[in-house]
């Protein structure tokens, strides 16, 4: 049995862990790509318990056991909720989307336009009410269906080396998926499930433009994909997401 925790710095909603962050500290867990579905807010400030099992293997909340084969690492709160679980990813789908420029990305980013109600001000990814954040602010990349910001990793994301750690790439990923499904509508919406690779080091103070795209919506469900992308077009990361909108804010649509 071994712990992991959210500190409250890396906060998505005030009050929990920023969902990309949070998963990709479960996922640090596993070797290699994974797949962390997030089954309630994470908690901040707090020892969760993990037990990285085969399947099979039942959770104290009675969640649904793993495909055949795969292992799973599952987190459990202080009253032994399952609160995130992580199992092994399949290789994620090329990324296909158009380029974008640096100069495009600086564009959309003058397009920002968070979320009215406040919920999302002091995610330390995207908020505007952090100035200790990453700053990654995605608008609409004109003529196509993607969102766009420049990012530049801090020192503080990265190892002595200069490499950008995990949980700090699977952040960065995370908050452009909910820009590319919602930008339009600013739909309050929360990371469910997010698929995460990273093929090439992301490195400290390099520019780099983070893109999200729309794949598909249904009902209150919506995916999405994201990549981190070099100047040269590269990708160096890419993800996969699910994303809910809750049932209370449909009902005042």
């Amino acid at each position: 049995m071994a712990t992991v925790s959210v500190s409250s710095r890396f906060n998505g909603p005030l009050a929990s862990g920023q969902g990309g962050y949070s998963s990709g500290v479960l996922a640090e867990c596993l070797e290699g790509p994974a797949t962390v579905s997030l089954r309630r807010p994470i908690p901040l400030d707090e020892e969760l318990a993990v037990r990285v099992e085969s399947d099979g293997a039942e959770s104290t909340s009675g969640g649904a056991a793993p495909a055949s084969g795969k292992i799973v690492a599952r987190a459990f709160d202080a009253a032994g909720e399952l609160v995130a679980e992580a199992v092994p990813a399949p290789p994620l789908a090329p990324w296909d989307a158009p380029p974008v420029s640096m100069e495009a990305a600086h564009r959309a980013k003058n397009l920002f336009a968070p979320v009215s109600d406040g919920t999302f001000d002091h995610c330390f990814v995207c908020g505007r009410e952090r100035p200790d954040g990453f700053g990654i602010f995605p608008g609409a990349v004109e003529g196509t269906d993607l969102v766009a910001a420049p990012w530049t990793p801090p020192e503080w994301s990265a190892d002595s080396a200069g490499v950008v750690l995990p949980e700090f790439v699977w952040a960065a990923l995370d908050c452009p998926g909910y820009f590319a499904v919602h930008h339009a509508d600013l739909t309050i919406a929360f990371l469910a499930r997010q698929g995460s690779a990273v093929h090439t080091p992301v490195r400290v103070g390099v520019e780099y433009v983070v893109v999200g795209r729309p794949l598909a919506r249904d009902g209150r469900k919506g995916f999405a994909a994201t990549a981190i992308v070099d100047a040269d077009g590269a990708v160096l990361a890419q993800s996969e997401q699910l994303l809910i909108v809750p049932r209370e804010a449909m009902s005042h649509r």
